[in-house]
């Protein structure tokens, strides 16, 4: 459905890249799981380590689930595509862009 403006939409965004220097927004999306409805955003340096990354923020965040179980094997989705994150490697190393979302569920 087409919209109709009442005028020019012309600001910046306040959530672009720019601002944020050498950190990004990373979306982590919780698929098949009832207690949390959204994906959850976190600000993370591109430099960061996946091990870092899941750790510090993801962990932490989803131990909120009561159903969470840190020993469950994930599968990983970044860009539509299943990928498979090493602990050494980087958000950037990975392809992990300013508010890409990656998507996580307990294996099968």
């Amino acid at each position: 459905m087409a919209v109709k403006s009442m005028g020019e939409y012309d600001f910046p965004s306040r959530s672009r890249q720019e601002l944020y220097g050498d950190d990004q927004l990373v979306s982590v999306w919780f698929q098949d799981t009832m207690w949390f409805a959204s994906p959850a955003m976190f600000r993370a340096p591109r430099a960061m380590t996946w091990a870092d990354f899941r750790d510090q923020m993801f962990v932490p965040f989803a131990e909120e689930d009561p159903d969470y179980d840190p020993a469950a094997p994930r599968t990983w989705m970044l860009h539509g595509a299943p990928f498979e994150p090493r602990d050494d490697q980087t958000l950037a190393e990975l392809g992990v862009r300013h508010k890409d979302v990656i998507g996580t569920r307990v294996a099968a």
